[in-house]
């Protein structure tokens, strides 16, 4: 039974604390939050209790811990669990500085502790069942990769601001995407944004539509467009095409039902957001966690997952400030 502590009661905290209580090899001990009320109000949901971070830091009945905080913190908060051996279950992005990553890297590796990046969409039934049919050879050799995510709404000015800008926060999820099914490294990037949303963006230093051209070594080629609005739900397609054919997947829709009139079909709205999309994805990604370090295999995406994506979002940003292609550091 592997216990665990969760550090941060938000949005996708809560969803971490719902994983868990339905893994029965995992049981959730404690939560913390530096809002009370957020955390009193998370332990009341989940039935455990509130303490401290670094109370659940130190704790001798806690195995692992689950970082869902704000990402400024999760530098400090990586390097105090590995001092105290535990496993880390960290949210993306590790931090907003490659270097900083690169140095928890670092800390990971001396304390030897498991650690696990939270690229939740790799987990995704329809996206792991497209990455498999790749490496099968279905579609032949991969020449392009094509990936569109469009929020429904923009967030707010104060979370743009603390963000790391789009290719650090949206576009990062799509970068370990292009990583997860190209079959090699991107080497080279070229990126443009644009302010056509929301002013207040524009305001923060950010831009609201964005769209990366990625090339590898041997030339395959991703392009990644993102937006943060729709009319019509949450928008997340991925299709691969290779020398034998295509694989695709589309939007998910709240319901299969479609109508037929003479004005044409009708089929529903895409599924409102993340959190219901990736459903099935988080509880996959909390299990292999759970399963990796209960068995002693590596948890994987691992620190260095993150830090490739991040390197690519960094490189990303270069290119849109500066008009040119990019080399991805190494």
């Amino acid at each position: 039974m592997l216990r665990i502590g969760i550090l941060g009661c938000g949005r996708i905290g809560q969803v971490h604390a719902h994983s868990i209580q339905r893994i029965s090899q995992a049981t959730l001990v404690a939560v913390a939050d530096a809002s009370a009320d957020a955390a009193k109000a998370c332990a009341r949901r989940f039935g455990v209790e509130v303490r401290d971070t670094a109370g659940i830091l130190a704790a001798k009945d806690i195995d692992a811990v689950v970082i869902a905080t704000s990402t400024p913190t999760h530098f400090d908060m990586i390097h105090a669990a590995a001092a105290e051996g535990k496993a880390i279950f960290c949210e993306k992005p590790i931090d907003l500085s490659s270097e900083r990553v690169r140095t928890c890297i670092d800390a990971i590796e001396r304390a030897g502790v498991p650690f696990m990046t939270a690229f939740n969409q790799r987990f995704d039934p329809h996206f792991g069942a497209l990455r498999q049919r790749v490496k099968d050879g279905e579609i032949g050799d991969v020449e392009t990769v094509s990936i569109t995510s469009r929020d429904p709404a923009p967030p707010s000015a104060a979370y743009i601001k603390g963000s790391g800008g789009i290719f650090r926060d949206m576009m990062i999820h799509d970068l370990d995407m292009a990583r997860f099914v190209l079959g090699e490294e991107p080497v080279e990037v070229f990126a443009v944004g644009s302010n056509l949303i929301d002013e207040a963006i524009r305001e923060a230093g950010d831009v609201d539509t964005a769209a990366v051209i990625l090339t590898t070594a041997s030339g395959r080629i991703c392009q990644i467009t993102n937006s943060r609005r729709t009319a019509y739900g949450y928008d997340k397609r991925l299709e691969v095409h290779g020398s034998k054919g295509m694989l695709r997947v589309s939007n998910v829709l709240e319901n299969l039902v479609e109508s037929a009139k003479i004005t044409g079909f009708q089929s529903a709205l895409s599924q409102p957001f993340f959190l219901e999309r990736f459903e099935a994805a988080y509880l996959a990604e909390m299990k292999h966690f759970v399963d990796a370090v209960s068995t002693g295999s590596t948890p994987i995406p691992n620190a260095q997952d993150g830090l490739r994506a991040q390197l690519i979002a960094d490189a990303a940003t270069l290119s849109r400030q500066e008009g040119r292609t990019v080399a991805i550091p190494k």
